[in-house]
């Protein structure tokens, strides 16, 4: 029995003039993502992508789990691929959906004619196939309000047999929206984030700051491990790592304690600043929430912004750790987050930290400090690694 993947890709349906652009770039993402199990045919039809097994080796159960994490995907299924006979579908669907019909109690049958010299209209394809079910598997009952299973026929070129569609990942294509670069810490909330702005198009790239000896090894493994299980929906990150630690020592050594956190937020984000030149980034993304720790209200938030220079995204900037650690279940990067490997962040923590700060007193507490030196010496330093679902990829 042939069978295929039919994906949904939902709001590119309101693209208008430039929804094929985006119908395009889905393609080639599911397309990049479902190669390494076999060789698949892609068709696009009517707000459908029409995934074809080229042969018998495909691992579609590997191909279908993969798809469920592409962003721009608002439903997928599976499909039984048989002539526009109604015989053959009589014959062929009690057969394909045997198991989801033994599992369910309910079930109503929808039937979607794109041809329409079929000589069955909807209705009766529907009220046929129903009957025909009915006598296979009698302990079923129609419920055209809330059925357990919602059997479709598609009459396209061929006939198209399915179950249930399942929920896709949503969003937009990864790449269509630009590329950002996210500061990524061995926290909880800017993995979120990261996967946040995923789902948004955007193509991430990731910058993270060690400051070793103060630093593990093990927090840097942490933060890959990190992005590993965001590149199962992102696609693969190329990271960025800094050499933090004299720009830490030197801020301890010469800045008032209380500004501590919030001038080393300024040079994360200068940093970034010349990464993302470099990198084509057109946006940096953190995971800050407003008002979860004081280096986080929103004067301290916009001395930070005061020295980026791209628009500064926080996609969890409303949401409590409730919420955050809801989606990094999801994600499958709490348990990493909470491991105990302390990143930049932790170090040099002050004890008072300032929480109403004033732009003119945070540039006066960092002018002893040769912004520009300690900036250019940490950019010289950095090392990059690419890093893919299955791990590193490349050092």
């Amino acid at each position: 029995m042939k069978e295929i993947i039919l994906i949904k890709d939902g709001e590119l349906a309101l693209k208008g003039l430039n929804r094929s652009t985006f119908e395009d770039m889905l393609v080639k993402n599911i397309r990049w993502r479902i190669k390494p199990f076999g060789a698949f045919d892609f068709k696009k039809s009517q707000s459908t992508v029409i995934v074809t097994p080229r042969n018998d080796e495909a691992d579609m159960d590997s191909a279908v789990d993969e798809i469920s994490r592409v962003f721009g995907i608002a439903g997928y299924s599976r499909a039984a691929v048989t002539d526009k006979n109604m015989d053959k579908i009589l014959e062929v669907a009690p057969i394909y959906l045997k198991d989801q019909l033994l599992e369910a109690k309910t079930f109503k049958v929808n039937a979607k004619r794109s041809d329409k010299k079929f000589p069955l209209k909807s209705p009766e394809i529907s009220a046929t196939l129903g009957g025909k079910l009915l006598e296979c598997f009698p302990h079923l009952r129609v419920d055209v309000k809330n059925p357990d299973i919602i059997v479709t026929v598609e009459i396209r070129d061929e006939a198209y047999i399915r179950g249930n569609q399942l929920k896709g990942a949503g969003g937009m294509p990864c790449g269509s929206s630009g590329r950002g670069l996210i500061l990524i810490s061995g926290g909880i909330d800017s993995p979120v984030a990261a996967y946040m702005m995923a789902k948004r198009g955007i193509e991430l790239v990731g910058i993270h700051f060690a400051s070793p000896p103060y630093t593990s090894l093990r927090a840097e493994e942490k933060v890959h491990d990190l992005l590993s299980k965001v590149a199962r929906y992102s696609g693969r990150i190329r990271l960025y790592t800094v050499p933090f630690t004299e720009i830490q020592e030197l801020i301890r050594e010469n800045c008032p304690e209380e500004y501590f956190t919030i001038i080393m937020r300024r040079f994360m984000m200068r940093l970034s600043n010349m990464l993302a030149h470099n990198t084509d980034c057109h946006a940096l993304i953190t995971g800050e929430s407003v008002a979860q720790v004081a280096s986080q209200t929103m004067l301290a938030l916009g001395c930070t912004d005061a020295v980026a220079e791209f628009p500064v995204f926080r996609p969890c900037i409303g949401m409590d750790k409730e919420e955050i650690i809801k989606i990094s279940r999801k994600i499958d990067t709490f348990e990493i987050s909470i491991q105990p490997f302390e990143d930049c962040c932790t170090v040099f923590t002050p004890k008072h930290p300032k929480t109403r700060p004033q732009l003119p007193d945070v540039v006066e507490a960092e002018k002893s400090l040769d912004i520009e030196g300690l900036c250019n010496r940490a950019y010289e330093g950095i090392k990059q690694i690419l890093i893919t679902a299955d791990g590193v990829e490349n050092a």
